[in-house]
């Protein structure tokens, strides 16, 4: 890969990254906005999906019937199997146009002093970007954060019952702590997901080049436009600029799991798990 952006390397240098201009016909090329359109559509969609992983591997674990408990695990973790251009497809078919027609302008409303929620536009834009990338990072961390908390030993949580506290005060003092490193991990992990979702984010974010703090405005990430750019690439220096951008992810995606694997084994060597 470094030596297939190396005509790209050696005309803009690190500058790539901080240029946000995409011209194929002039051969300018920049990862400005690709790097800025990544990091918010991930993070939002993480921020959205955090808390409903947590809620979902809590009820499953510590709420649900044990009639239910099968359904729901199954149902959670199908939805990791759904090919990402099937949920690319209903974010642009059914998603997209119940978010612009119903969601995003009452958001608007109530949160226009936001920058991120700012006057809605016709169109694919960053937001269902954001909705599709917390579908597909919720059955990750809820997944792994489940087997976190069924991993918490019943003396632990019984003798908090037993002092007194309720439910909840367990669940907070006694499971969250327990868990919290891998839970940070599995985070992390779904975080990893996001920034390399490539086909679902090219079907419904829009493919516009430039930085923009509304998500309610069409964007791009380093995923989305080597997929909709690679095949059609009609120059040299475009292939090796397309390239540039994956090795760019491809270093970020090996940090990303580089920190989750540290992270695991701190916790497992806290627990006295492993050595």
């Amino acid at each position: 890969m470094i030596d297939g952006a190396r005509p790209s390397i050696s005309k803009f240098g690190l500058g790539f990254l901080a240029h946000d201009v995409w011209n194929p016909v002039l051969n300018q090329f920049g990862a400005a906005s690709f790097l800025f359109g990544t990091a918010l559509t991930s993070l939002v969609a993480l921020a959205l999906a955090a808390p409903l992983s947590m809620g979902i591997a809590l009820f499953l674990t510590e709420l649900a019937p044990k009639w239910i408990q099968a359904p729901v695990t199954a149902l959670v973790e199908t939805l990791a199997a759904i090919p990402s251009v099937v949920i690319g497809l209903w974010g642009i078919l059914v998603l997209g146009p119940v978010l612009r027609n119903d969601i995003e302008p009452g958001l608007h409303s109530a949160l226009g002093w936001i920058p991120l929620f700012g006057q809605p536009q016709t169109g694919s834009n960053m937001f269902t970007a954001v909705i599709v990338l917390t579908i597909m990072i919720l059955p990750i961390v809820s997944s792994i954060s489940r087997e976190l908390f069924l991993g918490v030993p019943n003396e632990l949580k019984e003798g908090a019952l037993g002092l007194g506290v309720t439910r909840w005060e367990m669940v907070r003092g006694v499971m969250f702590p327990y868990a919290r490193g891998g839970v940070a991990a599995a985070m992390i992990l779904g975080l990893g997901r996001a920034v390399g979702e490539a086909i679902a984010v090219t079907q419904v974010i829009g493919g516009f080049v430039g930085i923009q703090w509304n998500l309610f405005n069409a964007g791009d990430t380093l995923a989305s436009r080597i997929a909709a750019e690679y095949q059609g690439a009609v120059s040299n220096l475009q292939v090796a600029s397309l390239i540039y951008l994956a090795l760019i992810l491809l270093v970020f995606s090996l940090i990303v799991n580089i920190v989750a694997q540290v992270i695991v084994r701190r916790v497992a060597r806290k627990q006295g798990l492993t050595r």
